[in-house]
């Protein structure tokens, strides 16, 4: 069983209340077809557990075969910088078919964004280090293929079908409450 030894800090992108007694971790690969499958399961199992997970995405990009997912993953850190990660984030997934640099320069622009700070921020490897230090926390963590899940600090290795998820995540409540 492995651990997620990166602790969460304010540079992880995370949605629902801190509070929460339920953390999801997810490192993922924008270009993976595994994680496209994911993110609509994970939105549910937030609705799901709305107002008690909290869910953290961290990048995952297996350059080897997925070739626009670094530049996929630094332009949601340049969207993040707005205060747009996550509308970046679910257009990335809702595109990924097409996935290419000319398509995320338009959606960078829908979502406000400028194509020539976009540009920039690529080509001078403004976000490269936030996405590889996410990559090598990962690493630390035992990750070697997207997506791979963290619940409450433990990988769990079952599906990632809605059921599967919620089933793990109930049974780390029980589990957690009663230690």
């Amino acid at each position: 069983m492995a651990n997620l030894t990166t602790p969460i800090t304010k540079s992880d992108h995370v949605r629902g209340p801190e509070s929460a007694p339920i953390t999801l971790v997810e490192y993922g690969d924008y270009e993976c077809p595994h994680c496209a499958l994911a993110h609509p399961i994970v939105d549910r199992v937030q609705l799901y557990f709305s107002g008690r997970m909290r869910f953290v995405f961290r990048h995952f990009p297996m350059t080897e075969v997925h070739p626009h997912a670094e530049i996929a993953a630094e332009s949601a850190e340049f969207a993040g910088a707005a205060g747009l990660f996550w509308d970046m984030h679910d257009a990335l997934f809702a595109n990924q078919s097409r996935l290419s640099l000319p398509t995320i320069f338009l959606i960078a622009e829908q979502l406000g964004l400028t194509e020539t700070e976009l540009r920039n921020a690529l080509e001078t490897g403004q976000y490269r280090n936030k996405v590889r230090s996410d990559f090598m926390g990962g690493i630390r963590s035992g990750v070697n293929g997207t997506p791979t899940f963290f619940i409450n600090g433990v990988r769990h290795d079952g599906g990632y079908d809605s059921a599967s998820l919620v089933a793990a995540i109930q049974m780390r409540l029980a589990t957690d409450t009663s230690a």
